[in-house]
């Protein structure tokens, strides 16, 4: 190794090991802080060069010694009894001296990467703490579904495609499922950490990742339940439009996943310019807003394996259908089953849309026309579900911004210029 690289890796083993002993040190740790773990973690970056002329068993040795330091220091301190009794600081240790290590024979990115995480983990210790405690038996059981739906269930899956038209891949589909499961439940818990002091833009934004369709209905519901005069229906239809497009967004995110590349920089930018003016919609809507939106609805957990299984049979469906009306009835085909099935998930025809473009089943220019309309589609559903369970008070107001995004995305698929890409987004 040329004489600067070795200094340089030398420089970032110690600015790592100063960022984590830092944090330690503010933590009043026993047996290291803003001296050792730059010390230690830079023994790790000696002993792995030494290790390319002498051999592997020097680092081993290093690993061994750091321990034997860690084993000394708690010994000579066993007497003192702190409030906070752990092995953290001593994992750190450790694991530092591998960061230091690898610094040498993996990634640089990666090893950067490793000591910053530990140093955040280290300093979020009580947010942490606290996030757990907040965790009940639902939560938790919450988090064991997920485990047993993305680790359990999808490794055993055959990866190969199956029946009509040779779509039906179990081990796609149920990948898709995941996907959905996880974002759905990363709002979930933020709702959970958040929800009882969500306002009006958190509140749209969590029961946007969560479910929009649910977050309407919870809504509108509210907005009945209470009396005339005590409900604020700007508040209350300013949420349910932010959840609606925080929906776009988990559209757009959902072709960046499954069809980056290409796909993505044609599908994304008619996307985004609907995001765009529903934006500008949220921002004008906060000049009505006159108080804070209080406690959300409760929501419920996204991870059940039994709303798994529905949403990757829809899935399965959805996939099937769109290739035989593709085969049978052309672009017509493909529009109408974009507009029934956006009456029920859009993120089901999001993904199979997406696949199949990345697949060259369906034109691009098509597919992100396809995806558009179920968009449309999922809008001018809860509307309808508004007008039915909402006061009319509320509904005017919902019916004023989703009429005005329907009839923008009716505009952008009308006027889009043909072919028309953001070719940065071909890099992804």
């Amino acid at each position: 190794m040329p004489h600067l690289e070795i200094f340089q890796t030398l420089a970032i083993s110690l600015a790592l090991g100063l960022l984590v002993g830092l944090q330690r040190q503010h933590q009043n740790a026993r047996i290291a802080g803003i001296r050792t773990f730059p010390i230690v973690t830079m023994f790790g970056t000696v002993c792995a060069l030494l290790a390319g002329d002498f051999g592997g068993w020097i680092i081993a040795a290093g690993a061994l010694a750091v321990t034997a330091l860690v084993v000394t220091g708690n010994l000579i301190q066993r007497d003192i009894k702190p409030d906070d009794v752990g092995q953290t600081t001593e994992a750190a240790l450790l694991l530092m001296f591998a960061v230091g290590a690898y610094l040498v024979i993996g990634n640089t990115a990666v090893a950067v990467a490793i000591g910053g995480a530990v140093a955040v983990l280290l300093h979020l210790k009580e947010t942490l703490h606290q996030a757990v405690s907040k965790l009940g038996e639902k939560d938790l059981h919450a988090i064991m579904q997920f485990v047993v739906i993305s680790l359990v269930i999808l490794p055993v899956l055959p990866n190969q495609a199956y029946g009509p038209y040779d779509v039906l891949n179990p081990y796609n589909i149920w990948l898709m499922v995941v996907l959905i499961v996880g974002i759905g439940l990363a709002g979930y818990f933020a709702y959970k950490i958040f929800g009882d002091k969500a306002g009006t833009l958190l509140g749209g934004v969590l029961g946007g990742l969560i479910s929009s369709t649910a977050t309407t209905v919870s809504y509108a519901k509210r907005s009945k339940a209470g009396e005339t005069k005590n409900t604020n229906y700007n508040l209350i239809a300013l949420v349910i439009f932010i959840a609606t497009a925080i929906s776009v967004v988990r559209i757009t995110v959902e072709v960046a996943v499954v069809a980056p590349g290409g796909t993505l920089a044609i599908v994304a930018p008619p996307l985004v310019t609907l995001l765009l003016l529903m934006a500008v919609l949220i921002v004008l809507g906060f000049f009505f807003k006159k108080e804070d939106a209080g406690r959300m609805p409760e929501q419920e957990n996204p991870a059940q394996l039994k709303t798994a299984l529905v949403f990757g049979a829809i899935y399965a469906i959805v996939i099937v259908a769109t290739s035989a009306a593709k085969d049978h009835f052309g672009n017509s085909g493909l529009y109408i089953v974009a507009i029934i099935s956006g009456l029920t998930d859009v993120d089901a025809i999001t993904l199979s849309t997406s696949r199949l473009m990345n697949d060259e089943v369906i034109n691009q220019q098509t597919g992100w026309k396809v995806i558009m309309i179920a968009a449309l589609s999922n809008i001018a559903f809860k509307g309808a579900m508004v007008a039915v369970l909402a006061r009319r008070a509320l509904f005017t107001r919902v019916a004023v911004l989703f009429g005005i995004s329907l009839a923008a995305g009716l505009l952008i698929i009308w006027l889009w210029p043909e072919n028309f890409q953001l070719h940065w987004l071909t890099k992804l």
